[in-house]
């Protein structure tokens, strides 16, 4: 009844904004170039004004550096570059002349023609260079190849604010040093490892984290954790699960991953869990919408279960897709350590395009030092600024995945992001991939990707034909920013290789006539993403008692944010920061209230849209990838663009100094935890709750 009601609602907002004329693809929300609002995206890391020249006094400008049309709330190329769509607008030309936009590397050694100014106007998609520089000259003709030195207005990527070192050093104080004593920690921690061609300063070398160290076990007695093993359970079935200590971490069922659950969509099962572990735990089933009792959300719908406790878990099946389970206590600590696994949700009439085989892949990575694995933080989180990065890539709980495959196959990779604070950016080198389904939906329209941008939680489906033989490596390619000496540098991770023989696959089976129902209807979308939001959520964090070096030069990388933090660069000031220094927030602006002290409610079956607002001006502006407990939700817009490739979702990357609306199908009742995924951001109070009457 709620499901109609909702889809009810979504019709009615179809015919009012059809009755009202209304466009498809307007804006939606306050875009970076309009006056800045203060709930909007940021201007200043999304907008580029532009500077008239000298004897162009008249003229001026602005380039939004808008997110490229896609199914992913962050543009980047396959191999890490940020991607944006340029739309500039300009005013006070002289009539009369042709005016040519054009962009250039602040070195000159590369020069794009964007295109001729029209009406005061240009559009340049998919621009994917690192730091740039904007041109608008006065040409005699439109076929002009160079700019002359008729220049009218220029303008610099928010990224070329970054400082070279001599004005870095200069803006730190004209020190590296810091007195050992403004920044000790706990003396039993093993060095963090550093990513390779950075340079540290010496007094982010003395950091230590203020904590105690929560070591993992690594005792010869314990037994090795067994792989995953595939459960494929009925309606009404049993499943007995237990979490336990294994050698180097913890396990559900002595498994890592847990056991590989396959259910039929519509069934349900119970779960007899036990705790073995020495801290008290419970499980959340990510994505599911099942009964609210059963949600795994210690202190909101049950209580932390003690070690040697137990629990009962009712679970319903509602939805077809790739879904995950995990520990929902200091998931720092017990995700990290390796509570999870996945269940995958099959359905009779499943509109997923064929494929030859399926691969369900779930990908996190292991911060590993000289000594073995960095402990986490025992009293509360250390990587409280960043998150924890990992500097070993597993899959399946394993280095070195391997898959062999014929020339012409095609696999359905099921992938799930489980790193505690890693957004990937994955590709097969060579190999086409067509990204078919999300979170807790399919696309209506499978689309090619060069790359998949998977924060963690997120889960997404690709279908991938390698089409020659050879060896085609699963890459995490991104481009990491070196904070220090203000410059990208690439890094490929390589997660696995998928090997093709010579012998030829037969062809694919034939693709079903049924493809997936659009979970929306355009209109009313359109309708809603020009609706002011219902609520809205700040996104931003609160810092005591840092060490002064971090401070100093947390304050000075502020100049520039990229939209998504690829790596752990900087890692000491990152590791030395904890929970007990670093608060992260949800904010409700219409109230003040923060965090676990926001009390909304809505009515089941009704249409809200909310506003997700990450704050640029936060001590420091990462991503967040914000999960909702219980529910599922479209994506409507980021920064005020539309989204066009649609599926239902339960996690979303909010990009740093980005808006993003999403629009909640509400027809699961009760308490429900929203929350970012970032597992240390979460340990540090990132977390809220909502109610659904």
């Amino acid at each position: 009844m709620a499901q109609r009601r909702f889809a009810q609602a979504l019709y009615t907002l179809a015919l009012l904004a059809a009755g009202a004329g209304v466009c498809v693809g307007q804006g939606a929300g306050p875009r970076p170039c309009e006056p800045q609002a203060p709930l909007g995206p940021s201007h200043d890391l999304y907008c580029i004004d532009l500077i008239a020249a000298p004897g162009a006094r008249a003229a001026s400008g602005r380039v939004e550096l808008s997110p490229p049309a896609g199914p992913f709330t962050v543009g980047v190329t396959s191999d890490g570059h940020s991607r944006y769509d340029l739309i500039g607008s300009v005013a006070g030309l002289e009539p009369g002349r042709t005016y040519v936009a054009w962009l250039m590397t602040p070195q000159l050694d590369t020069i794009i023609k964007l295109g001729v100014v029209t009406r005061g106007s240009f559009v340049a998609r998919d621009v994917a260079l690192p730091k740039f520089v904007v041109l608008i000259t006065a040409e005699r003709s439109s076929r002009v190849q160079s700019p002359s030195e008729h220049l009218v207005l220029r303008g610099q990527s928010p990224s070329t604010r970054l400082f070279p070192p001599d004005q870095l050093t200069f803006a730190a104080g004209g020190s590296t040093a810091t007195p050992a004593h403004e920044h000790e920690g706990h003396g039993d921690w093993p060095m963090v490892p550093m990513p390779a061609n950075l340079t540290m300063l010496p007094a982010e070398m003395a950091l230590r984290p203020g904590v105690a160290p929560y070591p993992r076990p690594s005792s010869d007695s314990l037994a090795i954790a067994r792989p995953s093993e595939w459960r494929r359970l009925r309606n009404g079935d049993t499943l007995w699960l237990d979490a336990g200590v294994v050698r180097g971490g913890f396990a559900f069922n002595g498994e890592q991953p847990g056991p590989m659950l396959e259910v039929s969509r519509g069934s349900e099962i119970v779960v007899g869990f036990t705790n073995h572990l020495p801290d008290s735990t419970a499980i959340h089933w990510h994505g599911i919408r099942l009964d609210n009792r059963s949600d795994g959300a210690p202190g909101l719908t049950q209580p932390a279960i003690a070690p040697g406790g137990t629990f009962t878990y009712h679970i319903r099946f509602p939805d077809a897709g790739i879904y995950w389970y995990h520990a929902h206590v200091r998931e720092d600590i017990q995700q990290d350590f390796g509570l999870y696994g996945n269940i995958l949700v099959r359905s009779a009439d499943s509109v997923l395009p064929p494929a030859h085989r399926e691969e369900v892949l779930m990908l996190d990575d292991v911060l590993v030092g000289d000594q073995g694995p960095i402990p986490a933080g025992r009293e509360s989180p250390t990587h409280a600024l960043m998150g924890r990065f990992g500097n070993v890539f597993v899959v399946n709980a394993k280095r070195d995945y391997q898959l062999a495959v014929a020339r012409g196959e095609v696999v359905r990779f099921y992938l799930t992001n489980a790193a505690n604070a890693r957004t990937l950016n994955l590709s097969f080198a060579g190999a086409r991939m067509q990204l078919v389904a999300a979170d807790a939906g399919a696309y209506a329209t499978p689309r090619a990707v060069a790359s998949v941008v998977i924060a963690p939680a997120e889960r997404y489906v690709v279908n991938v034909t390698f089409d020659r033989p050879g060896r085609f490596a699963l890459v995490n390619r991104v481009q990491a920013l070196d904070h220090i000496f203000g410059r990208f540098f690439p890094e490929v991770d390589t997660l696995g290789v998928v090997t093709v023989s010579n012998g030829r696959a037969p062809a694919v089976a034939a693709a079903s006539s049924r493809r997936p129902s659009p979970p929306f209807h355009l209109a009313a979308l359109d309708s809603l993403a020009r609706r002011p939001p219902d609520k809205t959520l700040i996104l931003t964090l609160h810092t005591t008692n840092l060490p002064p070096v971090t401070e100093r030069l947390m304050q000075l990388d502020s100049i520039f944010f990229q939209p998504v933090e690829w790596s752990g660069s900087m890692p000491m000031m990152n590791w030395a920061a904890t929970g007990e220094q670093v608060r992260w927030i949800l904010r409700d602006p219409e109230t003040g209230r923060e965090n676990m002290d926001i009390d909304w409610h809505f009515a089941r079956g009704s249409t809200v849209k909310l506003r997700l607002v990450n704050e640029r001006r936060a001590f420091h502006g990462m991503q967040h990838p914000i999960h909702l407990h219980g529910q599922r939700f479209l994506v409507l817009a980021v920064n005020g663009v539309p989204m066009r490739d649609l599926a239902w979702k339960d996690t979303v990357l909010v990009p740093a100094g980005s808006t993003v609306d999403i629009l909640f199908d509400t027809t699961n009742p009760g308490h429900w935890m929203l929350h970012c995924h970032i597992a240390e951001h979460l340990s540090a109070g990132m977390m809220t709750h909502l109610t659904v009457d």
